[in-house]
């Protein structure tokens, strides 16, 4: 399959949570092998995960845990045990990536620090994803996207108002943004490490991620010692152009324009909207005159975007040289035409058969989507890896089991 781009990557993940493992999920997806590492009794915190913000899924389908495990395979450690961290060190031979994000102090006292690692794999790349990265006086402290990806890096800040901060649009949004930056960071060190034999140590944190994606206006408010403020909710065009912004429809809906180049689609869309007899306005005779009064041409355009619904703009847009886009729902996405034609979201079933969706991985290669497997059940191939990979006898595996080494 063209998008198997990683076939014959062996992964070994040591990690809980969202951000990191689905950074190993996407690479699961690109046709690596990720070995999953799970608690010995519990596994994975997140398959307890029932509920997120004020929506529960105690459904028949974890979808956060399928987000960021799929095509994995899994088994029970208890890395505390001196036999399993044996184990854990075999794997760690066969591997190209090691991937945790367990927190310093933790990783020391489980022996799977860099040293530690490197002792069993000289080559093997060392990835680390962190809360707020793995130095400084927080480097120790735990940090969710909420607050490293969501309230630490000046996201949150700019779209606090009256009613106070908001939460995150969606479940482990930072997380999934952070783990497509590990996965990026993990394929460049595999590319220098085929060059060079070398392999580098991976850090990515949460709150460096948030600050990416704020990175202009970070950059604007360090220049002028400012706080970044965005275009206030319920303005309908920018201050400079009125073809630019959100509005609202007959029906309660809303159109996203985008038009960066407002003048040169002033025309059409004047026309489109019904609003000819301002053709000879002087108000908006030019570029800059249109930019002058971009207020009131905004208050025009969405007084004519309310006289509509939103199905009867669509077939007036539809066709048109400017850019624009109906602002949709989360359910809505899924019967996209664009979706469906670029295959961004995958039909999977569990382990029982019972069928779900999940967002394919954003890069396609050769124009092929990756098609996600299922996440692995706890320990569904705990004694496939401990005999048939590493070779340990049943009894072997028994006496292990019996102890509480393995699951």
């Amino acid at each position: 399959m063209g998008n198997q781009v990683m076939q014959g990557i062996r992964v070994l993940e040591v990690a809980e949570h969202t951000f990191v493992q689905a950074a190993s999920a996407i690479l699961s997806d690109w046709g690596a092998d990720v070995i999953k590492v799970e608690h010995v009794t519990r596994g994975d915190a997140m398959r307890g995960l029932s509920q997120v913000g004020t929506r529960g899924f105690q459904t028949s389908v974890p979808v956060l845990m399928e987000h960021a495990n799929r095509g994995k395979r899994s088994i029970g450690l208890d890395l505390t045990d001196p036999d399993a961290l044996d184990i854990l060190y075999r794997l760690v031979e066969m591997c190209d990536v090691f991937l945790t994000n367990k927190l310093p102090a933790v990783a020391a006292r489980l022996k799977i620090e860099v040293d530690d690692i490197r002792r069993h794999n000289p080559s093997v790349i060392y990835v680390r994803g962190s809360g707020y990265g793995n130095r400084g006086p927080d480097a120790d402290a735990g940090g969710y996207d909420f607050l490293s990806y969501w309230a630490r890096s000046g996201v949150a800040s700019v779209l606090a108002g009256p009613e106070g901060v908001p939460f995150p649009p969606a479940p482990a949004y930072g997380d999934s943004l952070g783990a497509m930056t590990i996965a990026g960071g993990i394929c460049a060190a595999l590319l220098h490490r085929e060059r060079t034999g070398e392999g580098h140590v991976v850090d990515v944190s949460l709150l460096g991620t948030g600050m990416w994606a704020m990175g202009g206006a970070l950059a604007i408010s360090h220049l002028t010692g400012e706080q970044w403020e965005p275009v206030p909710r319920g303005i309908n065009g920018t201050p400079s152009n009125p073809l630019v912004g959100f509005f609202r429809t007959k029906d309660d809906r809303h159109i996203a324009l985008s038009m960066l180049q407002g003048f040169h689609y002033w025309p059409d869309m004047r026309h489109r909207l019904e609003l000819d007899h301002l053709a000879d306005d002087p108000r908006f005779a030019t570029a800059a005159d249109l930019m002058a009064n971009a207020t009131v041409a905004s208050d025009l355009v969405a007084a004519a975007f309310a006289r509509r619904t939103l199905a009867e703009w669509v077939e007036r847009l539809t066709g048109m040289p400017g850019q624009w886009s109906i602002v949709q729902g989360t359910v809505e996405v899924a019967d996209d035409p664009q979706v469906s034609a670029n295959g961004y979201l995958q039909d999977v079933e569990t382990a029982d058969g019972t069928p779900f969706r999940l967002v394919a991985t954003p890069v396609q290669f050769d124009g092929e989507p990756a098609r996600p497997q299922r996440a692995p059940l706890f320990n569904e191939h705990g004694d496939d890896i401990l005999t048939g990979e590493l070779g340990i006898s049943w009894d072997d595996v028994v006496a292990l089991k019996l102890k509480g080494a393995v699951t």
